[in-house]
């Protein structure tokens, strides 16, 4: 990916976002990002500041880390963001790696 081939590895999350934002509008790719995502349960709606990093085409998700290593927890966090959203396919993406291709998790429910 354009962004990690530039950037490289070390960077904050948000600094990624950022330029994967931008880079997304340069190819003209319809994205969201930092939607909110509440809770429902029962009929009732709880605000837990969930939010989707970001949707893309409404299809995707993409969930953004710069950890040392991707851990279940954050596995399970983009499945429960996909199952919430009602969305199907997910991408959990680690920048903080030498080799991208070794920080992407692709994800389908």
């Amino acid at each position: 990916m354009e962004v990690h081939k530039n950037l490289g590895p070390g960077l904050l999350e948000s600094a990624y976002e950022q330029c994967l934002a931008h880079e997304l509008k340069l190819n003209g790719i319809e994205f969201k990002s930092q939607i909110s995502l509440p809770v429902t349960y029962k009929g009732f709606s709880l605000e837990c500041g969930y939010r989707i990093d970001m949707l893309v085409d409404n299809e995707l998700i993409l969930e953004l880390k710069s950890v040392d290593r991707v851990e279940n927890i954050h596995i399970a966090q983009v499945l429960t963001y996909m199952k919430l959203a009602g969305v199907h396919k997910g991408l959990l993406i680690n920048f903080n790696v030498e080799k991208l291709k070794d920080g992407i998790k692709r994800l389908i429910i």
